[in-house]
């Protein structure tokens, strides 16, 4: 998500829904105590006693995120927020770049969009390589209608599980061995943080291809982020 606005003298262009607007979000978490075997033998109460299971489940739904042209349309100087032009008949979540046009008199018209900045002389408009697309690339000095934060990631649907398992090896003296596993199910989640963290991510730069419509990976969150593979961690506590 941009930090500035695409245009800083027309802010009511930029109000939409945060980034932070997860509108949904479910939990459940459960302990289960084993409740067995408290007051039986040493070996009973150390193998099939002692036992503690703790899974937690979490639905939330995704981020809002800002398609972008990563070009200066508007002209103001600075590209950070610059939009793009939204084909309500387009196919949803379909991106496409564009192609310059030029008026007759032009003998070499420019191939790119990059071109056109560097030699505007004679460019009149452009043109959508895929004209089915939902979402097309603003050239220079075209009219990017779409607002801030109209693409949504996928959601979080998460299950996590911790296990432990405790020892009492005198009246004093415990163990305790405990086994967590996040994303348990190894469910692939493309989604802009962590499951269990609030932390940024850390951001190389290739995270915006998502985010522009002229990009391969345009709105393909599995190109840019990690799938946050099943993380196990395991943890051995002594009491005395």
């Amino acid at each position: 998500a941009p930090r500035r606005a695409q245009d800083g003298l027309n802010l009511s262009a930029d109000r939409a829904n945060s980034i932070l607007d997860h509108r949904h979000r479910f939990t459940i978490s459960l302990v289960y105590d084993e409740p067995f075997f408290r007051n039986s033998s040493f070996f009973l109460r150390n193998t099939l006693g002692g036992w503690e299971i703790a899974p937690v489940y979490t639905y939330q739904s995704g981020q809002w995120v800002t398609p972008q042209s990563a070009i200066d349309a508007n002209l103001n100087g600075d590209n950070a927020g610059d939009r793009v032009i939204f084909n309500p008949a387009g196919t949803s979540g379909v991106g496409t770049g564009v192609t310059p046009l030029c008026n007759a008199t032009v003998v070499t018209c420019p191939t790119s969009v990059a071109d056109a900045h560097t030699t505007p002389a004679g460019v009149v408009g452009y043109l959508a390589t895929n004209p089915n697309a939902q979402y097309i690339q603003a050239g220079y000095g075209a009219l990017a209608n779409v607002g801030r934060s109209t693409l949504q990631l996928d959601p979080t649907n998460d299950v996590d599980l911790t296990a432990l398992k405790r020892f009492n090896i005198t009246e004093r003296f415990k163990i305790e061995l405990r086994g967590s596993a996040s994303n348990l199910f190894n469910h692939a989640q493309y989604i802009g943080g962590f499951l269990n963290d609030v932390g940024a991510i850390g951001f190389t730069g290739t995270e915006r291809n998502m985010l522009l419509p002229q990009n391969g990976a345009f709105n393909t969150p599995s190109a840019v982020f990690s799938s946050n593979p099943r993380q196990l961690t395991l943890s051995l506590k002594i009491f005395f």
